[in-house]
Parts: structure tokens; C-alpha cells; sequence
């Protein structure tokens, strides 16, 4: 059978007893205490002897057990078991109205109706209120008008508590798919930190030994030409540079992911000072503002991987570095003037700018390398 709002149970969050106020704990004792009170009540003072109310206190007890299996069945939407319960109340009630306990058949009776709409699919909690509130007006001694009142208002209680109950379920349905999605969002968070963690470091190895490596393979060569010592010197100790260099970007690496980078301006100017840089220079424009970490270290990655292409392919070259802060992006631009074709050209796989281009992709920004007016020109463009 299709679900809709006639059949469809209310939620177990709804019927639970699971993050309730406190308020509304202290609330459902108080009216429990009031209505066994009520029963116990009416179970001693209707007796004519002791005997009548140890039977109807029997019977008391007896319904206080029914109703306690009637709360565990409905929250377990087991819908024959609740019937058959709410059946066996019902039967009470008869039983108490039939030896003289009028008090505590009403109670059973009115609860019961109340009971159903809070706690039962409708389709079925309207019967059960039919057959409760009649049973009350046969034997009840108020006009019809006044038992047609009270039924209307018990009715209208139940229906109140059943639509509390299913807001308070919605609350905390939605309470708990929220902390997935924030459990959700802190693990894609990790993830993502992880990534760009090893993305970092992979970066900073890959600049380094690049490096070191053509300073090493230029070494190789000098010495299968018979150089001079000082000439092969001179590449070994450029190559023992760029490992301490190496090890300094490691650090600083480690820095930027504790949030202790230095100024990108600075870094630039320190990137064109060394003696590889030399003939290099750095114009910054726009507006200066500091910009995201990740967005900050992938301008400082290009610009070295950019420095690292010109020793490479073109030594001796001009470079004209320019860092441009737009109202919703930065650009860098490196140009160099052209030369002839280093020895080292060969060297190295070639994945450098390849690299530096899916990390700027993943930041939404692009990256441009090619042949310009007088070199090569590499442009990169990160959105802030």
C-alpha cells in the first residue's frame, strides 16, 4: 500500500524519547502521574469494599503494563500488536464501567483515544477514537452536546501532540543530516588539505632536484669535454646550492601550511636576486593585498618554475617579471628576451609548466606558456 499522510506511521525520532527537553520530560511525567493518580483514584474510592479496589487496582496495573507495551510496539511501527493492545485497554475500560468504576473507564477510554491519534497512522486512529468516545457517551451521564464537546477537544489534543511529535522528529532528522554533511564537509576538508599538502611538497622536491639536476648533468658534460676543474667546480657547487635552496623552500613550504608565509613581493625579489636571477627584475602593480595561501604558493611555484625553464633553455636571458593585483584576480607574467638554446635543454621530463597548470586549474585560474615577441612568455591568472 502506497505511504501517504492516512497510512504513514509518525517517525520513530517522533515517538522516541531521544534529545527531548527537559521540559517536555517533566511535562509527559507530570500528565502520566496525573492520569495513573486518576485511575487509582477512582479504583478506591468506587469500591463498596476492600476486595473491589485490590481488583480494580489489579486492573489498574494491568493497563499501566498494557499501555507501557503499547508505547514500545508503536515505536516499533508494529501495527497488529498495537491494535491488539489497544483492544485489550479498550476491554478494560468495559470491564472497570461494567463493575461500577466509572472514573478509571473514562481515563482508559479518553487515553486511549488520545493515545491513537498521537501515536498510530490515522487510517486507523480514527476508528479506534469512534469506538472510544461512543463507549464514553453510552454510559456517561452528560448530554450529548458536552460528551461531543469533550470528545472534540481530546481529538483535537491528540492531534496537537502527534504534530508536535513530528516536528520535534523533522528537528532532529535535520539535526542529524546536518552533522553528516559537517562530518562530510570535514573529511572533503582533510582530504583536500592532504592533497594540496602533497601537492606542496611534491612541487618543492620536484623545483629542487630539477635544479640540482641541471647542474649536475651540466657537470657530467664539462667533464666528458675535458673542462677545466674550476668550470666543473663551479656546477657542483651550484648544484650543493640548489639542495641547501631546496631545503630552505622545504621549510618555507612547511611554513606556508602552518600559515607563516612570508610577503609574495618579497618572495619574488628574493627568487630574482640570486645569482641565477641576476639579470632579472620584478614589477608589482594593483592595488598590494595578501592573498589566499593556496592561491599565494601557486604564483610563488610559477615563478620559480618559470625562473628554473629560462636557466635551462635560454641562460643569459632578460627576464621581465610582473605581478598584477586585479579587483578579482592576479596575474603573473614572465617574459624573457630569448637566446640561443642552452646545453641543458634536454634535460629534465618536461612536466614542470604541465604541473603548474593543473594546480592553477584546480584553483579556477589558467596558465599560458609560448613563444612571445622576443622569448618565451609564461602568464599565469589565479582568481582571489
Amino acid at each position: 500500500m502506497t505511504e501517504n499522510a492516512w497510512t504513514r506511521w509518525p517517525s520513530k525520532e517522533a515517538l522516541g524519547r531521544e534529545r527531548r527537553s527537559a521540559h517536555r520530560r517533566l511535562l509527559a511525567v507530570v500528565v502520566r502521574v496525573l492520569g495513573l493518580g486518576a485511575l487509582l483514584w477512582g479504583a478506591v474510592a468506587g469500591g463498596e469494599n476492600g476486595w473491589d479496589a485490590v481488583g480494580a487496582t489489579a486492573v489498574v496495573l494491568l493497563s499501566v503494563v498494557v499501555a507501557w507495551a503499547l508505547f514500545r510496539t508503536t515505536l516499533a511501527h508494529r501495527l497488529r500488536p498495537s491494535l491488539c493492545l489497544v483492544a485489550v485497554l479498550l476491554g478494560l475500560g468495559g470491564i472497570a464501567q461494567a463493575v461500577g468504576f466509572d472514573i478509571p473507564a473514562a481515563v482508559l477510554w479518553c487515553g486511549c483515544a488520545v493515545i491513537a491519534l498521537e501515536r498510530l497512522p490515522l487510517v486507523v486512529a480514527l476508528p479506534v477514537d469512534l469506538v472510544a468516545f461512543a463507549a464514553y457517551a453510552m454510559v456517561s451521564d452528560n448530554s450529548w452536546a458536552s460528551s461531543a464537546a469533550l470528545a472534540a477537544g481530546l481529538a483535537l489534543g491528540g492531534y496537537v501532540l502527534r504534530l508536535d511529535a513530528e516536528a520535534r522528529g523533522h528537528a532532529q532528522r535535520m539535526l542529524a543530516q546536518e552533522r553528516a554533511a559537517r562530518a562530510a564537509e570535514a573529511e572533503s576538508a582533510a582530504l583536500a588539505e592532504r592533497a594540496r599538502i602533497a601537492r606542496e611538497i611534491h612541487d618543492v622536491l620536484a623545483h629542487s632536484l630539477s635544479a640540482q639536476m641541471v647542474h649536475l648533468e651540466a657537470a657530467r658534460l664539462l667533464i666528458e669535454r675535458g673542462a677545466e676543474r674550476e668550470q666543473i667546480l663551479e656546477r657542483v657547487v651550484a648544484a650543493r646550492g640548489m639542495a641547501r635552496d631546496g631545503l630552505a623552500e622545504t621549510r618555507q613550504a612547511l611554513s606556508a601550511l602552518r600559515g607563516e608565509l612570508t610577503p609574495l613581493e618579497d618572495f619574488l625579489e628574493q627568487l630574482v636576486g640570486t645569482p641565477d636571477g641576476a639579470r632579472a627584475t620584478v614589477t608589482i602593480t594593483g592595488e598590494r593585498r595578501p592573498l589566499p595561501a593556496e592561491a599565494s604558493q601557486t604564483v610563488r611555484r610559477v615563478a620559480q618554475e618559470a625562473m628554473t625553464n629560462v636557466r635551462k633553455h635560454a641562460p643569459g636571458a632578460e627576464v621581465r617579471m610582473v605581478l598584477d593585483y586585479g579587483g578579482h584576480e592576479v596575474t603573473l607574467d614572465v617574459s624573457d628576451s630569448g637566446g640561443g638554446t642552452g646545453e641543458l635543454a634536454g634535460t629534465g621530463g618536461g612536466y614542470g609548466l604541465m604541473g603548474m597548470r593543473e594546480r592553477a586549474e584546480l584553483l579556477g585560474g589558467s596558465l599560458r606558456a609560448g613563444p612571445g615577441e622576443e622569448g618565451f612568455v609564461v602568464t599565469l591568472k589565479v582568481p582571489v
